[in-house]
């Protein structure tokens, strides 16, 4: 646990470095996010995760990365790397295709809405105690923020990263709905 725990604040203090290096030199980072339907956006998938509107910004994404970085990680260890890559990779997607025009979306929040997509998704589709369990807290910490989250109407905040994460965390859920399997045949998630 100690292990995850560094590994969720390694992650973040990388979001802080690289925010940080944003604000101190001339260089305008944000502008590698993710450009729907322009060719050249399509780098922002990979970039905009790590990329941030300011510290504010950074600061709103910053408790819920750890959390949720460190529940996967916990409990679903065998495919957090796997459940991450692709939130990004499917998430960004979304928004490439249907984000504004002219638009540039950045933060790690179309990543947190994945995760919390996922941890919820799971504990309906595994039809176990402990994923459902943690699904239930997971809800009770965020479920009002997935819930207006996802929702269109504050300049500013793409809702497009926020709605196409969620989906790409459930639909993650349910690929990996199947839980892990030990050599001695013991369930784990």
């Amino acid at each position: 646990m100690k292990k995850n725990l560094k590994i969720s604040l390694a992650f973040l203090i990388l979001l802080w470095i690289i925010e940080i290096f944003d604000f101190i030199t001339p260089f305008s980072l944000d502008n590698f996010g993710i450009r729907p339907l322009q060719i050249p956006g399509l780098k922002g998938i990979l970039f905009a995760p790590f990329l941030h509107g300011g510290f504010q910004h950074l600061m709103s994404n910053s408790i819920p990365i750890v959390i949720l970085m460190w529940t996967i990680l916990t409990f679903y260890d065998k495919i957090w790397w796997q459940v991450t890559v692709f939130s990004v990779i499917f998430g960004g997607i979304g928004v490439w295709f249907f984000g504004g025009s002219g638009t540039v979306h950045i933060g790690a929040s179309g990543l947190i809405f994945s995760l919390i997509g996922f941890l919820l998704a799971s504990g309906i589709f595994r039809k176990n105690l402990k994923a459902f369990f943690i699904a239930l807290v997971i809800f009770l910490l965020y479920g009002g923020t997935l819930f207006f989250g996802v929702l269109p109407g504050r300049p500013g905040v793409s809702w497009q990263g926020h709605f196409f994460g969620a989906i790409a965390g459930i639909v993650l859920a349910w690929v990996y709905r199947k839980p892990n399997v030990k050599k001695n045949k013991e369930e784990i998630l």
